[in-house]
């Protein structure tokens, strides 16, 4: 697990599955993969997809060598989940098909997470290489599974893919001086900061790439919709209360929370960090408890250089600045609702995270 953090960071240590080989009943799920976003035109989808036969699970756990089979069928499932539930220009819908429900609840359960699309189905396993031999990067990567038929939707996915694949980086350097035993050195502890601060400073030029090929409109009204969170949604079948779950959304990601845990941000407990935390659920295991043995790792604050350590908290503060302009651009200005995408009052938290994060910088 440790090399591949440093290797590939969050996403998988080996590229995602891209079809589904456990047994020959599977591929019909990579064929309505395919067909999902022709599908969610049709004002019987979801009549068509509630007869379809979903084959389950064929295994009582997931044996590591099918970890990336069990990652691409929880994907594909949850999005037939979401296309169902948030289908665009059909009255709201609260009862998500024993054909779905079930099959997805288990797999869910099993990978120990939420049945629900999140952040790890919609970007981290959702993505290939045209060539292996190539970086995980924008032009050499695709998505493996849309709602839309709109490049606007792969663009948005592949821009969050890259961020993952750089982000490696920042693991390298924390497992870096861990190996090292470093925490106490000043020069390990402040050549570490450096290699994550310019890591930021890469992060943020692709985040700043979003509007090259995302347009604000067909964000908000073509694609957005399917992403939002479940409301009482019953899993007919499935013995489960009705189901409210936070829809995907960045914040579900491992990265920032590695980077707080790591620096000891002191963001102070209220509502808005309660969100933050319940996030975690989102993750997989894995991530979670990485996060946790983040936060537990020695404060380097005490022998950091004020320079370097100052660099890589502006570093999250400014991507975190472009983040909430992104916020704006592609959904507040088109939206009362403060509560958005993943059921957060994101705005706020926001700018609540990049004022937390400045304070804790160490003065001149």
């Amino acid at each position: 697990m440790t090399e591949c953090l440093r290797s590939r960071g969050f996403l998988p240590c080996e590229d995602p599955e891209t079809e589904l080989r456990v047994g020959a009943s599977f591929a019909m799920l990579d064929e309505l993969g395919t067909e999902l976003p022709s599908l969610l035109l049709e004002p019987d989808c979801r009549a068509y997809l509630a007869g379809r036969n979903i084959p389950k699970w064929p295994y009582e756990t997931i044996p590591n060598r099918l970890l990336g089979q069990a990652r691409l069928y929880y994907m594909r499932l949850a999005f037939l989940a979401s296309g169902y539930i948030n289908q665009i220009g059909q009255p709201a819908c609260h009862l998500l098909p024993a054909n779905i429900a079930k099959p997805l609840a288990r797999i869910c359960h099993l990978l120990h997470r939420p049945p629900v699309l999140s952040y790890d189905a919609y970007a981290l396993y959702n993505w290939k290489r045209f060539d292996r031999n190539q970086p995980v990067e924008l032009g050499n990567i695709d998505t493996l599974q849309n709602f839309v038929h709109l490049y606007d939707e792969h663009w948005f996915i592949l821009v969050h893919v890259e961020i993952e694949a750089v982000a490696a980086e920042i693991l390298d350097a924390i497992l870096g001086l861990e190996e090292q035993e470093g925490f106490g050195d000043e020069a390990l502890v402040n050549a570490a900061l450096t290699k994550i601060a310019d890591t930021l400073d890469r992060l943020l030029v692709v985040l700043k790439r979003i509007p090259e090929k995302l347009s604000d409109d067909l964000f908000f009204s073509k694609f957005r919709p399917y992403v939002s969170q479940f409301r009482d949604v019953e899993f007919e079948g499935v013995d489960l209360l009705p189901q409210n779950r936070h829809g995907e959304i960045g914040a579900q990601s491992s990265v920032m929370p590695t980077l707080i845990g790591f620096m000891k941000i002191p963001h102070q407990p209220n509502k808005l960090m309660r969100h933050l935390i319940d996030m975690r659920q989102y993750m997989p295991e894995a991530h979670r408890r990485w996060v946790e043995y983040a936060e537990t790792l020695p404060d380097v604050k005490p022998v950091a250089d004020r320079e370097a350590w100052n660099r890589v908290l502006e570093g999250i503060a400014a991507f975190r600045e472009v983040h909430y302009h992104w916020a704006i651009k592609y959904i507040a200005r088109r939206s009362s609702d403060p509560h958005e995408t993943g059921g957060t009052p994101y705005l706020k938290l926001l700018k609540y995270l990049v004022d937390e994060t400045r304070a804790h910088m160490k003065p001149v």
